[in-house]
């Protein structure tokens, strides 16, 4: 059913719809993100941020060396992990169940940094750390950046530590438009990640929600907390944001709207200097 023109315009106002979509496949999850990346390249969509999470699966950056990844196949395949190459920076990562993966398809040329200036892929993923270190603190984790190091840290428990990781970021850009995204440890099963080196960072442990949260017991689900997660984004990145009900009415929103524009104008080939804070060099957008 076509929704009415007037809801439309009011959607088309607003930058950030969110949809939480429960526990998807990986693969399910590339094939949605193709499909909304390529809505919004259209102009039919704004800009989505697709919130949900995974079965067990381990994922390889475009510079990811595969002896990062510690467990043999045969201990893979017994405890059904999958293992997917993919395009977007950085080294080997763990999904699975208790962690929140967030995929956000934006257009970059809609978003603007705090000077008034387009916002580049770099600064896009320092505003994603931003809105998760806003979301860290509103649940009493103080959490920073480490320069060099793309994610997001929790501060060392006692003195000489060092930091934790509990959120770790990878995007891809293509024709202007974002895809993959982050993924925030709630109630993750940490002994998971001894299957890699996580990221390639051998040295930093890995953290989650319940274990910095003071009090565990109150842990909000995985949905309160993906609420949260959109409504940081909506601040970070100063929009609206709205809650979409399913994947049929984003589908249905699209049908009713069309094609505005293609990305034409985005070079085919970034610059160096972006290339290197992609991962295509060393290290800083990396998950």
């Amino acid at each position: 059913m076509a929704l009415p023109q007037v809801v439309v315009d009011t959607i088309r106002l607003t930058m950030i719809q969110y949809l939480y979509l429960g526990r998807v496949s990986y693969e399910e999850a590339l094939r949605l993100q193709a499909e909304v990346a390529e809505l919004v390249a259209e102009g039919r969509l704004r800009n989505v941020l697709l919130l949900l999470e995974h079965p067990p699966v381990l994922t390889l950056g475009r510079n990811a060396d595969r002896a990062n990844i510690l467990a043999s196949e045969e201990l893979l395949a017994s405890r059904s992990v999958t293992v997917h190459e993919i395009n977007r920076g950085g080294d080997v990562t763990y999904h699975g169940p208790g962690q929140l993966v967030g995929y956000p398809i934006f257009d970059l040329r809609t978003l603007r940094t705090v000077s008034g200036g387009r916002m580049g892929p770099v600064d896009f993923v320092r505003g994603m750390e931003e809105a998760l270190i806003r979301m860290c603190g509103g649940f009493g984790v103080r959490a920073i950046r480490i320069s060099g190091l793309t994610g997001v840290w929790c501060l060392p428990m006692e003195s000489g530590g060092k930091e934790r990781k509990i959120a770790a970021i990878g995007i891809h850009v293509a024709r202007g438009i974002t895809s993959h995204g982050f993924a925030f440890n709630v109630t993750t099963d940490l002994d998971d990640f001894a299957l890699i080196v996580p990221c390639g960072i051998a040295d930093h442990a890995v953290t989650s929600l319940q274990q910095e949260i003071k009090t565990s017991e109150s842990l909000p689900t995985l949905e309160e907390i993906a609420h949260e997660a959109a409504r940081h984004f909506g601040q970070v990145f100063s929009e609206q944001v709205l809650a979409v009900e399913c994947l049929a009415a984003l589908r249905a929103q699209a049908d009713a709207t069309p094609a505005q524009f293609s990305a034409e104008d985005t070079p085919l080939h970034a610059p160096a200097e972006v290339e290197h804070l992609l991962g295509c060099a060393e290290r800083p957008i990396r998950v």
